[in-house]
């Protein structure tokens, strides 16, 4: 079984990575009882051999699956499936939801405040941040950026509560960003984001900044519900009750 060039579904395939392949595989096999929960996987030189890709491939699918809390990594004794279904991806020391739900609380006001707030420094800095990582091509390094743009932003609420709090998270943020980036194309869309939410600043507009920071936010949690549970996309996360 070769997952090295795989394609998705639909009237206009998808060409996937090869990881997203593997991790396609190995989640479905786990979710049908083919991996129970308890049971170990094999081993990754087996799973290289039956699948037909390399170590570091099937590495970051594992790492994946693991983040999605459907395995857990024993060293020396390898990986074990502890869930049958996902759940809510774990981001480093937070869950997906808790980091959402306070980013809405922390990053909307955040925006606000940098609106009316920020200095020319700042916009020239949020503004060559975001053109160096539009010409980016190398994923780790776009993800770092990404991080530091929302931290600029931060900074431009002249608050540094406000800044310590998105330092906090930093590490979470970085991982929400690659996970998302991996599995759910979101690079050139969340570069759109931040460039709406820049010319908010840019033209000194609360109301306007608020929004663009809130679709951006909509949009990061509509694709984690399609990534964790395409069924029920449009289940509302914890905290934001139906309206």
């Amino acid at each position: 079984m070769n997952l090295s060039d795989s394609q998705t579904g639909g009237p206009v395939p998808r060409r996937v990575s090869a990881m997203e392949a593997v991790l396609t595989h190995l989640r479905d096999a786990i979710e049908r009882g083919d991996h129970a929960v308890g049971d170990k996987l094999p081993s990754e030189a087996e799973l290289c051999r039956r699948l037909e890709v390399s170590r570091p491939v099937l590495r970051e699918a594992l790492r994946a699956l693991q983040a999605m809390g459907l395995t857990v990594s024993r060293t020396g004794k390898g990986t074990f499936v502890v869930a049958a279904t996902v759940q809510d991806p774990t981001l480093g020391d937070y869950t997906a939801g808790d980091l959402l739900e306070v980013r809405r609380h922390v990053e909307l006001p955040v925006a606000g405040y940098a609106a009316v707030r920020r200095t020319p420094e700042d916009l020239d800095r949020l503004t060559r941040l975001l053109d160096r990582m539009e010409r980016e091509t190398d994923t780790t390094a776009w993800v770092a950026m990404d991080t530091v743009f929302h931290i600029t932003v931060a900074e431009a609420s002249q608050n540094p509560v406000f800044r310590r709090v998105i330092e906090e998270i930093r590490d979470a943020l970085a991982r929400q960003s690659a996970f998302l980036n991996e599995l759910g194309g979101r690079r050139e869309q969340s570069d759109r984001e931040h460039r709406a939410i820049l010319e908010a600043l840019a033209d000194g507009s609360e109301h306007d900044a608020v929004d663009a920071m809130a679709h951006h936010l909509d949009r990061v949690e509509t694709t984690l519900a399609s990534i964790v549970r395409p069924e029920r996309a449009d289940t509302p996360t914890k905290g934001r009750p139906e309206s």
